[in-house]
């Protein structure tokens, strides 16, 4: 089979395309033909030895995927033939994988191959933030940083059908636009956003903060919250990671609060496939609707990796695995 290899960990522009054999499954393993499978941040981390997760080398990159089950294990939900999402942290960027039963859950007939290879990671990831960590409560304000990447749409469009109001920040004029076109309609660029952000809620603050961004906004980001205000930590795209002084936290009575979905859902047999369960309906009435920012054969897989870097994505970059075959 094909498939998008790291052979050395020096960057996205070092991996390569290559025939490999088909994987085996193990015992409770899920085969899976992939149609499509989602371009995710810690794709470039792997390519630079920089993630936490550190597979040997060389191995397939690719966290995420929608495809068709070819096998299944015996007793399992499963058959042949249905449509499916999947999470492997590695091995997606290929024609086959293999993925234990827990990890894979089903795909509505409404949703694509490529959008639901946008699913598992980001929108598991902020399904569980918003309201296992966040707490989110319809009515409440919700502002979004880095609104116009893979975790800023899906945490837009999950808290806009959760009944919630979103103020998304953004580094341009064009990622405005965009955000704009998947439903939020307020919308303030990331220089001088607190002061923004002040004004749009007649001083009295925002209710949430989801920031996967973090670097030299994070003390901005603390002053535009209202009382009982709870900042959520998603990742640090911009690089630095900030520090708190706790001082804030006690005069203003807001929460700094991590989200690490992976290390509270992987000790949990069966909680993905929970919060799965809390995501399908807005998959099933299109409330939820993963904006795609470009799509790649596999062989330009490397390319939209890069992409990631630059922070040059509207929405999520999707590689079609069946594409130039």
């Amino acid at each position: 089979m094909r498939a998008v290899r790291v052979n050395r960990t020096d960057g996205p522009e070092s991996v390569v395309l290559e025939e490999v054999p088909e994987p085996e499954p193990a015992e409770g393993d899920v085969v899976i033909d992939i149609e499509a499978a989602g371009v995710n941040f810690p794709d470039l981390l792997l390519t630079q030895d920089k993630y936490q997760y550190k597979p040997e080398l060389p191995f397939i990159l690719g966290g995420e995927l929608a495809g068709t089950v070819r096998q299944a294990p015996q007793g399992s939900e499963y058959a042949p033939g249905d449509r499916v999402a999947a999470i492997s942290t590695t091995g997606a960027f290929a024609e086959v994988v293999t993925v234990p039963a827990h990890d894979v859950f089903p795909l509505p007939e409404r949703v694509s191959f490529a959008a639901g290879a946008c699913l598992p990671m980001n929108y598991l990831t902020m399904t569980f933030a918003l309201l296992t960590r966040g707490q989110l409560q319809k009515g409440e304000t919700v502002l979004v940083h880095g609104a116009a990447g893979g975790i800023g749409t899906a945490t837009v469009q999950l808290a806009l059908a959760m009944g919630a109001r979103v103020i998304s920040v953004v580094s341009t004029p064009e990622k405005a636009e965009f955000v704009t076109s998947i439903g939020s309609y307020e919308v303030v660029l990331a220089e001088g956003f607190k002061d923004a952000v002040q004004e749009l809620t007649g001083g009295a603050g925002v209710d949430m903060v989801v920031d996967p961004v973090g670097g030299d906004r994070f003390t901005d980001s603390l002053r535009s919250l209202a009382p009982l205000g709870r900042l959520l930590v998603i990742g640090f795209t911009g690089g630095d990671i900030p520090t708190v002084k706790v001082n804030r936290l006690l005069l203003n009575n807001i929460d700094v609060r991590g989200v690490g979905w992976g290390a509270y859902a992987i000790p949990r047999p069966g909680y993905q496939r929970k919060v799965w369960d809390t995501l399908y309906p807005y998959l099933e009435s299109g409330a939820v609707d993963p904006p795609i920012g470009g799509t790649v054969p596999l062989a330009r897989a490397g390319e939209a990796v890069a992409g990631l870097g630059k922070r040059a994505v509207l929405g999520k970059f999707v590689v079609d695995v069946r594409a130039e075959r």
